[in-house]
């Protein structure tokens, strides 16, 4: 039987890649936390790709309400933060906490996180951060940097073939700009 983990899914193409390496080790059940995501239009969006891609590699999707104004709150005083800078780490703990929690309490035993897969996301920041979230709820991080082994290239191929929205920034109103 293959051990249970939760992968936290930013956007249907950045999983894509991502689930079809894990499938093979692990049980994967996909979780779509992301209230950074704004205008809400753009975060549904983002999740029926997400619908579409799960169903195609046959993975369950947990996927709690939109809640902006949580990312709001985390971020405040963090606005003008360059991009990459400590607004994103704020976000990526508050996401990345969520699916700890969330893997934790659905009896996962590893955690990992589509973010690193991203061209313009260090996984050098992402995956302590993963791993200390992982830590606080018992699990085992997965720590990867999933654009290695053309990781990035072959999302961007799978998208395409599948005809997927593919974004053209990160989720919140400050990466905008």
């Amino acid at each position: 039987m293959k051990p249970k983990l939760l992968l936290h899914i930013c956007c249907g193409p950045c999983s894509t890649e991502v689930i079809r390496r894990l499938q093979d080790d692990y049980e994967v059940v996909g979780f779509f936390y992301n209230p950074n995501i704004h205008p809400g239009e753009e975060h549904d969006k983002r999740l029926m790709e997400v619908q579409r891609v799960s169903a195609l590699w046959r993975v369950l999707i947990d996927a709690p309400p939109y809640d902006h104004e949580r990312f709001l709150e985390v971020v405040r005083g963090l606005e003008q933060e360059p991009e990459g800078g400590a607004r994103c780490r704020s976000c990526y703990r508050l996401r990345l906490e969520e699916a700890a929690w969330r893997a934790a309490d659905n009896g996962c035993t590893h955690l990992a996180t589509t973010l690193t897969i991203a061209p313009m996301k260090k996984a050098a920041v992402i995956n302590p951060i993963g791993m200390e979230a992982a830590k606080r709820h018992g699990l085992t991080f997965v720590e990867e940097d999933w654009k290695k082994r053309d990781g990035f290239r072959h999302s961007v191929e799978l998208s395409r073939d599948l005809g997927l929205y593919r974004q053209d920034y990160c989720g919140c109103e400050f990466s905008r700009r």
